[in-house]
This record gives structure tokens, C-alpha cells and sequence, in this order.
């Protein structure tokens, strides 16, 4: 189960929109309907969860770029809506890169475990295109209390809540769950 929310702020405090990202193809596309929330160009955080997964974390300040952060990318891989937030920049690939080419580990075990009657083959080839953990701008929340460090311990389940918390907007993001 997924959850996808917008978190806009404004001269007044934050505003929470629920949002789907159905129609979302790219960090492009989403970046755009962020920028889309807000009439002014101000500071819009994209908030997706998978359930007990992943969480990451969109900063769009008027017509900057990006910036991301994804709790776990290995578990945001699988998902659709992980892949968007996955660009080649932040998982230091060349972009254009084949993703076929890259052994994503989708079998659900780690690295250096057996998976059990798996070929050994598939061990040996992009292991780290994808790693375990977290990537992107650990520091996108800094300047609105949440710091690297917090961001980082923050476990998928309480993730959003924690992060509403820190920036004073938990009762409108309730709203929209």
C-alpha cells in the first residue's frame, strides 16, 4: 500500500494534499505537479511511503531542481513509484544506462546470501547499481528542522508522521491519510 501526499508551504503554515501519482512518469512530471500546489514559488515537499518499506522525500523550491531522498533505494526499486524518485544522477549511474543491464537483486535476498537454487551468475553483475540503504540529500530537511541525522533513523512505518511533526504540519497531513 502506498501513500503519496503534497505538503505545501505557505505564508499561513503548510497545506496537505493527498495526491495520485498515477499519471506520474518521470521526476519531471512530478517536480511539475509540485510546482503546480503552490501559486507562489514556494517550498513544496513531495511525501511518499510503502508501507513498512521505503519512504522518500521530494524538496522543490520554486523552479530548482529536486532534490530527493529515498530511505531504502533496494526496496524503492521494486516499486513503480520508487523508480521515479531512482534517476541515474542519484544512484551515480551514467544516465541512459540499460536497466535490464543491472542486477536490481528483486528475489528479495541480500547481498552475499544464497537465494536458495539461484544461479551464482546473477551475483556477479551491478550488485551495487542499486544499494541497500539510504541515498540522495540526506540534509533536504535541515533548514525545516529535520536534520541528516534524524532523517537517516527514521524507520518507513513513522517516517511521514515524524517529518510532519518536525515541521508543525502533522494535523494537515492527517487530514489527507
Amino acid at each position: 500500500m502506498y501513500f503519496a501526499a503534497l505538503l505545501a508551504r505557505t505564508e499561513d503554515g503548510w497545506e496537505a494534499s493527498d495526491t495520485e501519482l498515477d499519471d506520474v512518469e518521470t521526476l519531471s512530471d512530478l517536480a511539475d505537479l509540485a510546482r503546480e500546489a503552490t501559486a507562489d514559488e514556494d517550498t513544496v515537499l513531495v511525501l511518499i511511503e510503502q508501507e513498512d518499506a521505503w519512504f522518500g522525500v521530494v524538496r522543490v523550491d520554486g523552479e530548482e531542481d529536486p532534490r530527493i531522498y529515498v530511505s531504502d533505494a533496494a526496496a524503492a526499486s521494486r516499486s513503480s513509484y520508487g523508480e521515479i524518485l531512482l534517476t541515474d544522477e542519484l544512484l551515480g549511474r551514467e544516465p541512459g544506462g540499460d536497466p535490464a543491464d543491472l542486477d536490481l537483486d528483486l528475489d528479495g535476498t541480500e547481498d552475499g546470501e544464497a537465494d536458495n537454487g539461484g544461479d551464482a551468475e546473477d551475483d556477479d553483475t551491478g550488485a551495487e547499481a542499486v544499494p541497500h540503504g539510504p541515498v540522495g540529500d540526506a540534509e533536504v530537511l535541515d533548514d525545516l528542522g529535520v536534520g541528516e541525522k534524524e532523517l537517516r533513523s527514521l524507520d518507513a512505518e513513522e517516517a511521514l508522521t515524524a517529518i510532519a511533526e518536525a515541521l508543525g504540519a502533522s494535523e494537515v497531513l492527517e487530514t489527507v491519510r
